[in-house]
């Protein structure tokens, strides 16, 4: 018991909240970005109709040679939203008859940033013509601007659809996927709505970067705005189940009254479902996924999750070989600087009919099994 005690008290001081990510400000909303730059409003809408259409046969005679990409992803999750992204983009360039020679290197979320950049040196040894990153730690950046710098690979930043201000002027190839702050706000509706705008809740943020600012404190935020409820536990997880197993036992100890418990990813969620179970409060107090991928549709269905935002998933992969097609093609400048696709709200107690239609939309490339 000693053991354990230790463990969960140094557990806790290393997820309680700090001030130390990235501030929203560093970043360009999409509405801001067609504020200052007009001309990509038209270039978004015809983007986006392309990615909703079937595949059209690239131009003959455009590739002498197969294409070269690079992946690098925080893929090793319970989360398939990297895997059917790499999926529906092989698809689709298969569907449009482009060659190509694809690299893929998979990492832990925030946990392994050192085998991440071991993986981008790694990938940039291939000499790929696009690599496909993300950005959420701050080490990511300085590594993003050498390439920016250099031109090559083009890049595509993917899970980010707001442009860092600081690029202002060099902006990635693209940004491509969907907006973190628009799934939050749905989240934050649903739960103002089944909590009539009151009471106690908690949040478990994914990483001190990125995805936490945008999804956790928007989230936060947006409450503050539009709501009474007040937050009164929060804690840095690295999206990690095990680590948002316990800090949920810990938010169920110290603030029994909580109505929800908001999880910034799907490992997260998975863990509060651990704990609320272990406690036998499942059902009793509110928990959400974050992206709506197979795991958590199945808790859904299962009746463990209360609610997700579930992305159109398949579309940011088509997204991607649309954008290398037409780059290709010498039609980068019809290509907008963000891609920001759909989402769905999905609550418990779906009809399968119902999830059933929305997966054939959301995984049409990338399988709905």
């Amino acid at each position: 018991m000693r053991v354990f005690r230790c463990f969960l008290v140094l557990l806790c001081l290393g997820l309680m909240w700090t001030t130390q990510v990235p501030a929203a400000d560093d970043y360009i909303t999409v509405q801001e970005l067609n504020t200052l730059h007009p001309e990509q409003v038209e270039l978004a809408e015809n983007f986006t109709a392309i990615i909703q259409k079937e595949g059209q046969a690239m131009r003959s005679g455009t590739q002498k040679q197969p294409v070269r990409i690079a992946f690098i992803y925080p893929g090793k999750q319970v989360s398939d939203y990297w895997r059917r992204s790499i999926e529906s983009c092989k698809q689709r360039m298969d569907e449009i008859g482009m060659q190509y020679e694809v690299f893929e290197y998979f990492s832990k979320p925030a946990v392994e940033i050192r085998l991440q950049e071991q993986q981008m040196r790694a990938a940039l040894k291939e000499d790929p013509d696009y690599l496909v990153f993300t950005l959420d730690a701050k080490k990511h950046q300085r590594v993003i601007e050498r390439i920016i710098t250099k031109g090559r690979p083009k890049l595509i930043l993917q899970s980010i659809t707001t442009p860092l201000r600081s690029w202002e002027g060099k902006q990635p190839f693209l940004y491509d996927g969907f907006d973190h702050a628009t799934g939050s706000e749905i989240l934050a509706d649903y739960y103002i709505e089944r909590t009539q705008a009151e009471g106690e809740y908690a949040v478990l943020y994914h990483s001190q970067g990125y995805v936490s600012v945008m999804r956790g404190d928007t989230f936060i935020q947006y409450m503050e705005k539009h709501s009474k409820l007040t937050l009164v536990a929060s804690y840095y997880t690295d999206a990690d189940r095990e680590k948002s197993k316990q800090a949920t036992l810990e938010i169920l100890r110290e603030h029994p009254t909580v109505k929800f418990i908001y999880a910034c990813s799907t490992d997260i969620a998975i863990g509060a479902i651990d704990a609320l179970r272990e406690t036998g409060k499942l059902g009793d107090i509110l928990v959400n996924g974050w992206g709506g991928g197979s795991a958590e549709l199945a808790a859904i269905m299962d009746g463990d999750m209360d609610v997700t935002v579930m992305r159109m998933n398949d579309d940011n992969g088509v997204a991607m070989a649309e954008a290398i097609r037409l780059d290709l093609e010498g039609k980068g400048a019809t290509i907008p600087t963000v891609y920001s696709g759909d989402f769905m709200l999905v609550e418990k107690g779906i009809s399968q009919a119902e999830l059933d239609t929305l997966k054939t939309r959301a995984f049409r490339y990338s399988g709905t099994d």
